[in-house]
């Protein structure tokens, strides 16, 4: 190579050189720079009151504090952890009293050694850390205190550096004067960002050591408060070394602050890491339950998704953890074996609406599909109680009133597809009462009674009762179950006759409070008369023979204490249900494959499933258990009465062998309605009000079925 060439790869190289040196002078110069203004102006305002800045500058209370976030605890009605809402941002705060002392001190002694002697500013800290930095030729040492830190991560404060500097001194100053010192360092730690998603000391100490913020090690504490500078560079799992290393800065720190001996120091500096990862915020107990408690309160207008999930609510909820182990165990003593289908259960207080249990056979790591709340299923004959509530609000006495028992088809025009009506099991009683009728569950009558009253009443009364989220349509099927219901729906129909005709939303919370303890919501729901007290006796006395001498045998609880309830059952054997109550309380099995309408055949034994079998065993086993040790409750008296009236049903003089449907609806006599406020179908109701059945009304034309 000539000599000139090489002279100039020489020249060019030493350039390349000395114009990076000079970069990295040039930033550490421009980051000294604020740093030296940041002090000079800071310890100017301090001297001077800060006259040119007082006038603008905001309060801390007219600051607008930002969201960051905690989970929210769910317990279940004795207290006990049911788990936590995890936000996206792993955090939950504690008390002081909930930090070891080692945390504190070793986060003082790597942050802010004159804390406790600073009024939120500390002019000498920003002289050392400029001589510190300065030395190590890069900046090593910040120089804000930890109030001005706690202040960036709290308060929005969108200003030019030097700007923002200043601001943040001075609402420092004012935070010291408003906190004492162990407030604005508890509130430090609950705060500031570890890594790894742990915002927090507590979040932090679960993170790597599978512990509590109180429980924190020496060398636990040195490590964890070393994190915040740069959590990523010195993240233990991912830079060990260079966590170990950080972790020995911190010891020194406190042995040079005299927190800590030599020998303390020595002996922590050769610990090894040990880390344990944990998993408390994953682990929840009832996590179908949970879920919807976290759905209920996301809808609430008063707190959204945003506050269930990091607002570091308390939420107690109505779950009673010993009658939840019951309904599981009670599924779990009928359904043994593997491949049986699934079933759900859930319970309900008549008198105030609080789900007490709410169970499923499915586990939520496997499918999280909640079959007690999403499902929607056909409700079979137990719908036929909705059907029987109605024609009695109309006035139709059923110990007096007859229908005949036997195949019925039904066209309502020549265009409309007929619908053929028959028995379970194929049997007819001929001319039978609809009292009897309903011990039978007689399919056929219950089709007439539907036709009778109405397809929109039906609909209607199930509104009211309870059924307010799931599709229904006016079509006489309506009455035979035709269409998807939830059990936890099906469970609130019957827990308001249970309540004497007085509906209460059902409910998963019983109170929220926030992180500090302030009662935001008592999960009380506000009982509204829905159907006359007579109306709701009368239903109760049917469902309670049915109980004697009905479908309803098999579920008869093994104390003579009140009862009623309710057998269906599904085309094909695909769902079984067990509706019934008692005055303290309303619970409702089924059965059925979740992901198809497969017929239940064999079943534990059991030729074709039905409602009278296994669920009648699950609900007689998980109420008798439910109630054990509990006295007997007598149903109330209605205070009303019903008052019949004259009825006549269009099927009344019909002939079993000649019946022809099309002919019948060009001489149909009016049908009976009732003029009824509609309520809402959204998850918080609005109040109902109905109004006595009229004499007589004008004809409606059913819909096609």
């Amino acid at each position: 190579m000539p000599d000139d060439v090489g002279k100039g790869v020489a020249r060019r190289q030493r350039n390349r050189r000395q114009r990076r040196v000079t970069g990295r002078r040039s930033a550490f110069a421009t980051t000294l720079i604020v740093l030296t203004a940041t002090a000079i102006i800071t310890a100017g305002l301090l001297l001077f009151g800060a006259a040119r800045y007082l006038g603008d500058l905001p309060t801390l209370d007219a600051i607008k504090a930002r969201e960051i976030g905690a989970n929210s605890s769910v317990f279940d009605a004795r207290g006990d952890s049911l788990g936590v809402l995890a936000n996206d941002e792993n955090r939950q705060p504690v008390e002081s009293s909930a930090i070891a002392p080692w945390m504190k001190k070793a986060t003082v002694a790597i942050e802010d050694r004159r804390f406790y002697q600073h009024g939120g500013v500390d002019p000498q800290g920003i002289a050392r850390a400029l001589v510190s930095n300065v030395a190590a030729g890069r900046v090593v040492q910040g120089g804000s205190t930890l109030t001005q830190q706690l202040i960036s991560q709290i308060y929005i404060v969108k200003q030019r550096t030097i700007d923002r500097k200043v601001r943040e001194a001075l609402l420092a100053v004012q935070l010291e004067d408003r906190f004492t010192k162990d407030q604005i360092l508890t509130a430090y730690l609950n705060t500031v960002f570890y890594g790894n998603n742990a915002y927090g000391v507590e979040a932090a100490a679960q993170t790597y050591f599978a512990t509590s913020a109180k429980d924190l090690t020496l060398p636990q504490a040195a490590l964890l408060a070393g994190l915040p500078q740069l959590p990523s560079e010195y993240d233990p799992y991912a830079n060990p070394k260079a966590a170990l290393k950080r972790r020995g800065e911190v010891l020194q720190a406190l042995a040079d602050t005299g927190k800590i001996t030599e020998a303390q120091r020595r002996k922590a500096d050769a610990t090894p890491l040990k880390l344990k990862r944990g998993h408390v915020y994953g682990k929840v107990r009832e996590s179908f339950f949970v879920r919807y408690v976290a759905n209920e309160l996301a809808g609430n207008p008063d707190f959204g998704t945003a506050a269930v999930r990091a607002g570091g609510l308390q939420i107690e909820t109505t779950l009673d953890p010993v009658l939840q182990r019951k309904a599981r165990a009670a599924m779990h003593a009928v359904l043994k074996t593997p491949g049986d289908p699934d079933a759900a259960i859930v319970s309900i207080r008549p008198k105030t609406g609080q789900i007490v249990a709410m169970a499923s056979t499915r586990y939520f790591r496997n499918d999280q599909f909640d079959l007690a709340s999403q499902g929607r299923r056909q409700p079979g004959s137990t719908f036929k109680t909705i059907t029987l509530a109605t024609a009695i609000e109309q006035g139709i006495d059923p110990s007096a009133t007859t229908y005949m028992s036997a195949p019925f088809s039904w066209q309502p025009d020549p265009t409309s597809p007929t619908w053929d009506v028959s028995t379970a099991g194929g049997e007819y009683a001929g001319p039978i009462t609809l009292e009897n009728a309903t011990l039978a569950s007689d399919n056929t009558v219950y089709a007439q009674l539907a036709i009778d009253v109405g397809p929109a009443n039906i609909v209607n009364m199930a509104r009211r009762l309870g059924v307010r989220t799931s599709k229904l349509e006016e079509v006489p099927s309506i009455t035979l179950g035709a269409d998807g219901v939830s059990p936890l729906e099906m469970a609130t129909v019957y827990a308001t006759l249970a309540n004497g005709g007085v509906y209460h939303q059902p409910t998963a919370i019983a109170e929220v409070r926030d992180a500090d303890g302030k009662v935001l919501m008592k999960g009380h729901s506000p009982g509204v008369r829905v159907i006359q007290d007579g109306v709701a006796a009368e239903v109760t006395r049917i469902l309670g023979e049915n109980m004697h001498s009905g479908t309803g045998t098999g579920a008869l609880m093994s104390d003579d204490r009140p009862e009623a309830g309710k057998t269906g059952t599904t085309d094909n054997h695909t769902d079984a249900w067990f509706c019934g109550y008692t005055p303290t309380l309303a619970t409702c099995v089924w059965i059925g494959y979740p992901d198809a309408t497969k017929p239940m055949y064999g079943v534990e034994g059991v030729g074709a499933v039905s409602g009278p079998t296994l669920p009648a065993d699950i609900w007689h086993i998980y109420m008798d258990s439910a109630l054990a040790g509990t006295p007997p409750v007598s149903f109330a008296a209605p205070t009303k009465p019903v008052q019949w009236s004259s009825f006549s049903s269009m099927f009344a003089n019909r002939v079993v062998s000649t019946i022809s449907a099309p002919d019948m609806t060009l001489s149909m006599p009016p049908q009976r309605t009732v003029t009824v406020t509609e309520p809402p179908t959204t998850s918080a109701p609005a109040p109902v009000t109905t109004a006595p059945p009229p004499a007589t009304t004008g004809a409606t034309t059913p819909p096609v079925p």
